[in-house]
């Protein structure tokens, strides 16, 4: 990582319109799978003022009708903060537009079953991980999520009573040979009581979410901005149309690491956008833990019906302590990339994708995250060489 360069990253709040709609979808996944883990599904939502429909297909043996389907997308909205119907959405007068019907047979028979069971899809998907942080995360997106959480924790404990749910942040860093150096500069975005003073919200937000959120990076030199455009008082679906889907790179590594293009929520385990990307994390975060390599991006490609991926890279950027053919011998040795491996290993035909939805799928300190375990990484060395 030679030279100087400010890289940024974004998170937004639950309360957010896309990170609602991602939500709802992972909400009805996780429904289906509390009664029936085989269940498969590829559930999308949107949501404009006063109105969120559903749409997709599922296979399933679950008892989860339309009325139960319904209530659930309301509890979705009800916990997102929507509660109140001067917000121009909440859920108890939105309409909600039901349409999932059955998947189709042509994708069923080429994932169902066994351990030769195939990939959901064709497609690329990468994982990543990087020492810069305890977590082996991008420092960016980190701290990104830490100041959505910390915007939402002072919302819903009142601390910050004219705050909405609706809500944004970045950050921008410095980083140096060594990696970050210094956070230069932050932006905060939040929906707010038409009452608020803008002093007021800027010195409480820098207060409650910006110090504690940066802890040991914070500065007096850091440059923030607070709502910039002076009032964001129409927020949420009333201010913007929300889309499952919509916010992949803030699901991820803010932009640290490549993308493959696929979404996460709404989707089972049988969607290697899915499940191939939390494993992809999971080794890329095995061989940093390993102390194989200081940066590591892992990317594997599938076909739509084949259970054995048609490629898999391992790329550590100059940093690994070992040569990455060594590395990505070990790797195939220690991890089984077939959907139905994966699955298994991962644990992930349980109810547990709404909490995945808000703050990040990676880097998150949940024992149900499992892609983020590193128990196999001492194998790894010893298989590597190192």
């Amino acid at each position: 990582m030679p030279g100087r360069f400010l890289f940024t990253s974004e998170s937004v709040t639950e309360g957010h319109p896309d990170k609602l709609c991602d939500q709802v979808s992972d909400a009805i996944l996780d429904e289906l799978l509390k009664q029936d883990p085989e269940s498969r599904a590829a559930v999308e939502a949107m949501a404009t003022t006063g109105f969120v429909a559903v749409a997709g297909e599922i296979a399933s043996k679950a008892d989860f009708a339309e009325p139960e389907q319904e209530r659930t997308v309301r509890g979705v909205i009800r916990s997102a903060g929507y509660d109140d119907p001067a917000l121009m959405f909440d859920d108890k007068s939105c309409k909600v537009d039901l349409h999932l019907h059955s998947q189709s047979p042509d994708i069923s028979m080429g994932v169902t079953g066994g351990k030769e069971q195939g990939a959901g899809d064709q497609g690329l998907m990468f994982g990543y991980a990087t020492d810069e942080t305890p977590e082996l995360m991008p420092l960016p997106i980190l701290l990104a999520h830490r100041m959505t959480e910390k915007m939402a924790a002072a919302r819903k404990s009142g601390r910050l009573p004219w705050m909405r749910p609706d809500g944004k942040s970045q950050v921008s860093v410095m980083y140096g040979p060594q990696g970050p150096e210094s956070v230069q500069t932050l932006v905060l975005s939040t929906q707010h009581a038409p009452d608020a003073l803008s002093d007021q919200i800027r010195e409480e937000l820098v207060r409650e979410v910006a110090e504690p959120a940066c802890g040991k990076w914070w500065h007096g030199g850091i440059k923030v901005h607070v709502n910039p455009t002076g009032r964001f008082e129409i927020g949420g679906p009333h201010g913007d149309a929300g889309l499952t889907g919509r916010k992949i790179i803030v699901d991820t590594y803010g932009g640290a690491g490549r993308h493959g293009g696929g979404a996460f929520s709404g989707k089972d385990p049988s969607k290697v956008d899915r499940s191939a990307c939390y494993m992809c994390r999971h080794v890329a975060k095995n061989v940093v833990s390993a102390g194989l390599a200081r940066r590591c991006e892992v990317q594997v490609a599938y076909a739509i019906g084949v259970a054995e991926p048609v490629s898999l890279a391992v790329q550590t950027f100059g940093t690994g302590a070992v040569p990455e053919e060594r590395i990505e011998s070990a790797v195939r040795k220690n991890f089984d990339m077939r959907p139905s491996a994966i699955i298994e290993h991962l644990r992930l035909k349980r109810p547990i994708y709404k909490k995945t939805a808000s703050y990040g799928h990676f880097g998150r300190d949940d024992p149900d995250f499992t892609w983020e375990g590193t128990g196999p990484a001492g194998q790894l060395a010893r298989d590597a060489g190192l």
